[in-house]
């Protein structure tokens, strides 16, 4: 264990300030594209995913590029990892790379790399954590607001890996989170995060919806089902189980009828499922927006590690 390398294995070791000098920036290098735009000249990064990405690929590639470096994308299943020590090949990857950014199942899995490597590790998601997620999220509400503090968002679907990181994310930076979630993924149980948001005078859990959405300024969903499990015939009796227990809890236009709240998703959508797919296009969406800024916020998030930003 090198102990040596800043890592990002979830937000629980960042600040409200470490949290907004990424949101900060981001919105700089948005704005101006060529900001830092040869800071990573010859560097690299290994992205090791055994979860299907879209938009943690496409931001870590294309941001290394742009900050004049490389990235090299390995599917765990084209590698020796399946079959070899996880840390032993941890270690190896350090040999060659910068950076190391996993999407893994297991949390479990990135705090083997990340005590193993000794350059930084980035988690791109695992059943516990999303936490460039959230810093993309953090970055969209202080565009589209202006602000961070007193922000007022509601999260509503199944408590998972995105609720915990913008429970952090959003606790640490002075915004109001309410969860309303029936239910939670079991591997997404985190005590100590519990606890700590409950002692806060920032943090609720309710059954309201309606009374929460009528006091938010964001209002934001995930899929109900993990998107790799969604059409699997194993997981048809845990999918007609959760559409019935969520279908209440779908955004709609009738339960966002008057508000002017911001609407979220961190993408892919179910369309017709945990959302109405004419909110997705809603002039309140903001989440396509929120899908762009992964690029700026994993550019940021980069620099940050590496030692670089102001």
């Amino acid at each position: 264990m090198s102990g040596a390398a800043p890592h990002l294995v979830s937000l629980q070791s960042w600040s409200g300030d470490d949290i907004r000098q990424v949101v900060d920036i981001g919105i700089q290098l948005k704005a101006d594209p060529g900001a830092f735009a040869d800071r990573l000249a010859g560097r690299s990064l290994a992205m090791l995913f055994q979860k299907t990405s879209t938009r943690t690929r496409c931001s870590g590639e294309v941001g290394m590029f742009q900050l004049g470096g490389q990235a090299v994308f390995l599917d765990w299943r084209s590698t020796n990892f399946g079959l070899a020590d996880l840390g032993d090949e941890a270690r190896v990857l350090s040999r060659y790379f910068d950076f190391i950014l996993v999407r893994f199942l297991a949390h479990s899995d990135v705090v083997t790399v990340a005590e193993a490597a000794d350059v930084p590790v980035m988690n791109g998601c695992c059943d516990r954590y999303h936490p460039l997620q959230a810093l993309c999220d953090l970055q969209t509400v202080q565009e589209k607001l202006g602000r961070l503090e007193d922000v007022r968002l509601v999260y509503v679907g199944v408590h998972n890996n995105v609720t915990n990181s913008l429970i952090t994310a959003g606790l640490r930076t002075g915004m109001h989170i309410t969860v309303v979630a029936p239910e939670m993924n079991e591997s997404a149980v985190d005590r100590g995060l519990f606890a700590e948001a409950r002692a806060s005078d920032h943090y609720v859990e309710t059954d309201d919806l309606r009374g929460a959405v009528a006091e938010a300024d964001v209002v934001y969903t995930d899929t109900w089902i993990d998107m790799e499990y969604f059409d699997d015939p194993e997981y048809a009796d845990q999918k007609a189980r959760r559409l019935s227990l969520f279908g209440p809890l779908q955004l709609n236009r009738a339960l966002l009828a008057g508000s002017h709240a911001l609407i979220m998703h961190c993408l892919p959508a179910h369309r017709g499922y945990e959302i109405e797919g004419e909110l997705v296009d809603d002039s309140r969406s903001v989440v396509f927006d929120q899908a762009e800024n992964r690029l700026h916020s994993q550019k940021a998030t980069l620099l940050k590690l590496a030692g670089l930003l102001p």
